[in-house]
């Protein structure tokens, strides 16, 4: 782990917040950077979508590790990776998991608890802090995913600052006066995940939200570009689909 690039990326959760167009491959990263993006943040979801699995911990450990080095090692900025719940069974796994992802260039990562009972997932926290103190680790809260509501996401939240989080990270909640209670009720930064419908950044950043970003949504539209142009030219032979593509000798330029 880059000590400079892991205090840069601390530092860019306070002022304006942080917008991450969340990246698969090392294009999508080189992309994003090239576009101004100030980090990078890896999602799960489309890393595993483009390895041939599934989201949800069905990746193996060194499939992804090795998709976080390709891209930490291919852009300046710094680079938070999504480690699902940690590619392990164990705190001990967790603590090899993070060690190897700071190891492969991240200064920062995500954590999900999923459905885990608040005590195990602290425990895992208290093992993913092991690996350093420098890197941010973003404890992410799957409650309103998973049915539960503001106040067991609040109670989760105290729990794993404690255990030794950064910062908190809630999907599903876009709501403005639920993301206001969030940010009021967390003594840390707070991180929502958007897309269409979601208020926009200034809004957000008006009630306090320290991070933003679009989760496997720009994955999601790729393959969705796939499947439109793809079924265009079977069923009516024409192209339409494929118009504003991104320039073929610009993407070369940078994978250069």
């Amino acid at each position: 782990m880059t000590t400079g690039k892991a205090a840069l990326f601390r530092a860019l959760h306070t002022g304006d917040p942080l917008l991450l167009a969340n990246s698969w491959d090392v294009a999508s990263a080189r992309i994003a950077e090239a576009a101004g993006a100030r980090a990078i943040a890896t999602t799960s979801a489309g890393v595993a979508w483009s390895l041939g699995a599934p989201d949800g911990d069905r990746l193996d450990r060194d499939s992804a590790l090795a998709l976080i080095a390709r891209i930490a090692a291919a852009v300046e900025v710094p680079v938070t990776a999504d480690l699902e719940s940690g590619y392990a069974g164990t705190p001990d796994g967790v603590t090899e998991t993070v060690s190897r992802a700071l190891e492969a260039g991240a200064v920062g990562i995500n954590l999900e608890d999923g459905t885990r009972p608040v005590d195990d997932q602290c425990a895992r926290i208290a093992a993913a802090r092991k690996a350093g103190d420098e890197f941010f680790l973003n404890a992410r809260i799957d409650t309103f995913l998973t049915g539960g509501d503001l106040e067991s996401t609040l109670e989760r939240a105290a729990a794993y600052l404690a255990a030794g989080a950064d910062g908190v990270f809630v999907p599903g909640v876009v709501a403005p006066e639920t993301v206001s209670a969030l940010v009021n009720g967390v003594a840390a930064p707070v991180n929502v995940m958007v897309g269409p419908g979601a208020p926009p950044v200034a809004e957000l950043a008006a009630l306090g939200v320290a991070r933003i970003s679009l989760g496997a949504a720009i994955s999601q539209a790729a393959y969705a570009v796939v499947h439109r142009s793809t079924r265009e030219l079977l069923t009516g032979g024409t192209y339409t689909a494929l118009a504003g593509s991104f320039d073929y000798g610009e993407l070369n330029r940078l994978l250069s």
